[in-house]
């Protein structure tokens, strides 16, 4: 018996504390805590997901592409780092076309083919 007990020193340690927390608290705090415990599991991966969610989101809004060389720029200032062009000017341009837009369209005419 002897043998068992220094055997299986973690097992007797968790058993009395359960025990000793369960005759204390009762049997419902004991489900109530592990239920917590199950809660917390789950929400803190998703809570860290959403978490990074949001970053790569608002990272990605402040990412400026130059319409004129094709580089990308993380920075506030308004010019291009290669070409030195400006960032403002560029969505002005797009803004326009958005607003036109009978005038970037094509014209197709079919023709048979024989």
């Amino acid at each position: 018996m002897n043998a068992f007990l220094l055997s299986n020193k973690n097992l007797l340690t968790y058993s009395l504390i359960f025990l000793m927390i369960s005759t204390l608290f009762g049997f419902k705090f004991l489900i109530s805590f592990l239920g917590n415990i199950l809660l917390l599991v789950f929400l803190i991966p998703i809570l860290i997901i959403l978490i990074l969610f949001f970053g790569i989101n608002s990272f990605k809004s402040k990412i400026k592409t130059c319409t004129k060389c094709g580089s990308i720029s993380i920075s506030a200032d308004n010019t291009c780092i290669n070409c030195g062009s400006e960032f403002e000017s560029q969505k002005n341009n797009g803004n326009n076309l958005i607003n036109n837009p009978g005038e970037s369209t094509i014209d197709v005419q079919a023709e048979e083919v024989n």
